[in-house]
């Protein structure tokens, strides 16, 4: 496997992680796949910080073992430089469909691949109903 896909590889692991329930109900857990300078902009349109997500992560959707989860399809991703991985992919949860962009990087001297940017954007429903 090139070094390419092995990063893209890692990103993508590292995304399907936080969609785990068991990993968004443990900080600990969340804080080594969220970089320090995590910003998220959500479906909603709300910018949330590194701090804010994690205390905020197991109260969210798909943080619940009995509530609704992700249901990602679609996930791919690029290497845009040394380091910096973008991930693009659909989600569904509870009946809503949104398409999702992410940056993971992973600093100099560093293994771990953390999260440093996701935004969320609804689709909306006509769209939904257009495409399945």
């Amino acid at each position: 496997m090139s070094q390419e896909a092995t990063d893209v590889s890692a990103a993508i692991n590292g995304e399907l992680r936080l969609m785990d329930p068991a990993v968004r109900l443990s900080r600990p857990i969340a804080e080594t796949l969220l970089d320090p300078e995590f910003v998220e902009v959500g479906a909603s349109g709300r910018r949330w910080t590194y701090e804010e997500m994690l205390a905020a992560l197991p109260d969210l959707d798909g943080g619940g073992a009995e509530g609704p989860r992700y249901e990602p399809s679609g996930m791919t991703g690029v290497v845009l430089g040394p380091g910096l991985v973008h991930l693009t992919y659909e989600t569904v949860i509870g009946g809503e469909r949104a398409r999702r962009s992410s940056l993971w990087r992973r600093r100099a001297g560093e293994t771990s691949w953390r999260m440093y940017y996701h935004q969320a954007t609804p689709v909306p429903v006509r769209e939904s109903s257009e495409h399945p």
